[in-house]
């Protein structure tokens, strides 16, 4: 049964709207109240993987003529319209942003630090020209998405349910230029905690003649074209046996930037370095929570060059992002030299991930102020 908090929640977001579309999406809503729906989604949780799982509901929102938005609304996930002419489309106007939705012990849902998912997408925006929600607008979208959707949360410690925002312009233009009006959809996908299944730890090919970005391009925003340049080299290097790949500065060639999608971190001593965000850089909630545990723990945490040579001399190397979490590296290969970093229980790897998962999951307090509760 779905809590009255949330059907007060629901019926506030639809009291303004009254087209067709979205009376039949509250007739369906409230439908799935009266039948009592289940607690739970009927599916095996501990099958569940990095596979596309539709849910329930899907939030979509359009730009006003001003550039603001309003009048979001939940509706039945499904395909969507979208005109041939469209800037997301034609010249890949769009981004899209990574979060999730995590069981509590005692039932509850929680968001980590959604207000930082917000402002990256409007940095992104601004570099786009597209207009963007205000944070309020986003934080309160994605709250009634995940409460529409709130039997998709895998229970505690099976899994979570990935949260997709995506912001494109889907306005018709003929020639080079920004749309006219913007789309924001959110859609929801329970995952596994295991990336992608991976149950050891990382085995990186350093690419030292692709870049993944340049500098003054869109490396530093979460622009939807950055990521499909990538996939032939890390298909080429998935067929050699490794997990993926991290690539290194466009200009020297000699510094590590990101993995295909994560940002990475070396350890050495008491120093845990990690790629400045200079433009070609991700800047990743994961990272910049990392960086200030880091630093709570006693390590000193440094947003600086890292070149190959500190990376292969490195006592640990890890991953960090939305979807990867924390996940340690186990070694990484560079030209015809492949070097082996320390994994395991004793690592400093394993005590930020106990430290941010803890958090993220509840099972510590959040004296920081990152949880938002949706309950």
């Amino acid at each position: 049964m779905i809590p009255s908090r949330n059907i007060t929640s629901y019926l506030i977001l639809q009291s303004k709207q009254s087209n067709p579309t979205k009376i039949k999406s509250l007739l369906i809503f409230f439908t799935r109240i009266l039948v009592n729906e289940e607690l739970y989604a009927n599916m095996d949780w501990d099958k569940l993987g990095f596979d596309v799982i539709p849910t329930d509901y899907m939030y979509i929102m359009k730009s006003n003529s001003d550039g603001t938005f309003s009048n979001g609304t939940l509706l039945p996930f499904g395909t969507i319209d979208i005109n041939p002419h469209s800037t997301v489309l034609n010249y890949g106007q769009g981004l899209f942003e990574g979060m999730k939705a995590y069981k509590r012990e005692d039932g509850g849902v929680q968001l980590f630090r959604p207000e930082e998912n917000a402002l990256r997408m409007r940095m992104g925006a601004e570099r786009l020209l597209m207009p963007a929600p205000n944070v309020e607008q986003y934080i309160d979208a994605v709250k009634h998405v995940v409460h529409a959707n709130k039997r998709w949360v895998p229970p505690h410690g099976k899994g979570t349910l990935y949260i997709r925002p995506l912001l494109f312009g889907s306005g018709p233009v003929m020639g080079l230029s920004p749309a006219p009006q913007c789309t924001f959809l959110i859609y929801t996908n329970p995952i596994s905690n295991n990336y992608k299944g991976d149950t050891t730890s990382f085995n990186l090919l350093v690419d030292d003649k692709l870049p993944r970005a340049y500098p003054g391009g869109t490396g530093g925003v979460k622009n939807i074209s950055n990521y499909s340049p990538v996939f032939q080299v890390v298909k080429e290097a998935k067929a050699k046996g490794f997990s993926d790949v991290l690539f290194l500065d466009a200009v020297e060639h000699k510094y590590i930037e990101e993995v295909s999608s994560c940002n990475a971190f070396i350890v050495k001593g008491k120093v845990i370095s990690t790629a400045p965000t200079l433009g070609t850089i991700l800047p990743g909630i994961t990272r910049k929570s990392i960086i200030e545990l880091a630093s709570d723990l006693g390590y000193k945490a440094k947003e600086r060059k890292v070149s190959v040579k500190e990376l292969l001399d490195a006592d640990e190397v890890f991953c960090t992002g939305t979807a990867v979490g924390i996940s340690e590296v186990g070694s990484v290969t560079y030209k015809d030299k492949s070097v082996q970093f320390k994994t395991g229980a004793d690592t400093v790897t394993k005590k930020l991930y106990g430290l941010i998962t803890g958090i993220q999951t509840g099972l510590l307090e959040d004296t920081k102020g990152w949880v938002v509760k949706i309950d």
